[in-house]
């Protein structure tokens, strides 16, 4: 989080993030509290609240945990400024890489024409899904599967019932949703998400999606009777995450293929796994020892756990088998302790 949190400092919309408390989970405030500490989270992070301090710090009247320094990012503006013309980057705008080659030093990206675009002596290939059909190039199944998602933008009366229990924080539970934005017609603005449609990468939305939104709106709020008609859609937005079978993203050197890298299946996190993914690759394209790794909090387990070569084995043996694939939209903070 740290991580992620200086990297897109620029972009970074604080707001905080409520997460509730499980309805069919007691909540005990002090010992989700040592949790918290157990994990080194200090108050200035994450604080376990009742629901009356819970309203006094965020405006929600639920059980949970309170992060304060939760944010958001506007994904445009975030892409833009990391593609800002820099001085020591050379961008190729309207290329399309479909395979790559060995060469005699270093690798050979190709386009579909079957043009040489430009050889390297170490490439990164950061393409979500299409990493499959990259590293499938030099003979490497990566077993990455596609999980659709899409956010509705509702609008909301200013005299409907909902609008006193709009949220001025985000809340990320079964589901999460942003603050919602009062527009200069009086009306509302909010954003609530998200689907998960496993194995779909299908990119038009779907009516199905922003039903299911709407449900998941009035458990984020505890508004059961909440008349979900209230809820018009405005507009939405649909993306497609990439996973992998065991839900840990792909990141770091391809040992067997010398010169590649990966940073791939960050699912719904990839805000979070992306600042962590620069450090780590960073660290291995410039051969950098590993103490530099463990002074930055990568611990070997943790760079063995994320490694690509967990899936060498089968992957340039046998098409792997693909088990049930899931994408968390959020981290879960555990509501009480739980043996380890």
């Amino acid at each position: 989080f740290l991580m992620a949190e200086a990297r897109w400092g620029k972009c970074w919309n604080q707001h905080g993030i409520f997460q509730p408390n499980k309805k069919d989970k007691v909540f005990n405030r002090d010992d989700v509290a040592g949790y918290l500490q157990s994990l080194n989270l200090d108050e200035g992070l994450a604080q376990a609240l009742y629901a009356n301090e819970a309203m006094e710090a965020c405006g929600i009247s639920q059980d949970g945990i309170w992060l304060p320094r939760g944010a958001s990012l506007n994904l445009f503006e975030a892409t833009q400024d990391a593609l800002a013309p820099n001085p020591r980057l050379t961008c190729r705008w309207n290329a399309s890489v479909a395979r790559l080659e060995k060469a005699p030093v270093g690798w050979r990206l190709i386009d579909p024409q079957g043009i040489t675009i430009m050889t390297a002596n170490k490439v990164i290939i950061a393409a979500a899904l299409e990493t499959k059909n990259l590293a499938g190039s030099i003979d490497v199944r990566l077993p990455l599967r596609p999980v659709r998602g899409q956010l509705s933008i509702f609008s909301i009366d200013e005299k409907s019932a909902w609008a006193p229990k709009l949220p001025r924080t985000a809340i990320s539970g079964d589901g999460y949703c942003l603050p919602a934005k009062k527009l200069p017609d009086g009306s509302y603005q909010w954003i609530v998400g998200s689907s998960f449609d496993e194995g779909e990468s299908e990119l038009h939305d779907w009516d199905t999606s922003d039903d299911f939104n709407r449900e998941q709106a009035k458990g984020l709020l505890d508004y059961k009777e909440g008349d979900v008609s209230h809820l018009h859609k405005s507009g939405s937005f649909v993306g497609v995450r990439c996973v992998a079978g065991d839900r840990l993203p792909i990141i770091g050197a391809l040992t067997q293929r010398p010169g590649i890298f990966l940073a791939t299946a960050l699912g719904s996190r990839g805000v979070l796994w992306s600042a962590l993914a620069a450090k780590l690759i960073t660290a291995q394209v410039l051969e950098d020892d590993f103490a530099l790794l463990a002074r930055l909090g990568f611990a070997a387990d943790l760079v063995a756990a994320l490694a690509p070569a967990r899936f060498f084995a089968g992957a340039l043996v046998a098409a792997p088998a693909l088990g049930a694939f899931a994408s968390n939209s959020k981290p879960i903070l555990p509501s009480a302790p739980k043996a380890r």
